[in-house]
């Protein structure tokens, strides 16, 4: 059923938010930190698992579909919710922290796309690297 997709995400959701609330508080900083980032992770996690195990049924994937077209609004609210203007006027410290996080999320997606691959075989290696070479 579509809302057990919802009720989910609503997990999902809610989890996060508490782990970046507590994640804030270790951190000694007044908000959430990456609460909606730890959501999407969680309900990453728990759409594929289920959908491993067979639990994970097309009516309950339309739920979190549905909710997946919702969520670059819901992104860009929480967004403007932040003190952008006060982090910029922080000094260099958080320009420097939000530059390298994003470097270092792009140097990591060659990494993350390789996991759960299986390694080519010898003969596919071959073939791969001749075919990059033309």
């Amino acid at each position: 059923m579509i809302i057990y997709g919802v009720a989910l995400l609503a997990v999902s959701y809610l989890l996060g938010l508490v782990l970046g609330d507590g994640l804030g508080v270790l951190l000694g900083v007044k908000a959430n930190v990456g609460g909606v980032g730890f959501s999407m992770l969680f309900l990453i996690y728990f759409t594929d698992r289920l959908a491993r195990e067979g639990k994970f049924k097309p009516p309950s994937a339309a739920g979190v579909a549905f909710w997946s077209g919702m969520y670059l609004p819901v992104v860009v609210a929480m967004a403007a919710q932040q003190n952008v203007l006060g982090a910029i006027k922080g000094g260099p410290l958080a320009l420097l922290a939000g530059t390298s996080g994003v470097a270092l999320s792009f140097a990591l997606i060659p990494l993350i796309s390789r996991l759960g691959r299986p390694p080519p075989r010898a003969g596919e290696a071959a073939t791969a690297k001749t075919q990059e070479a033309v």
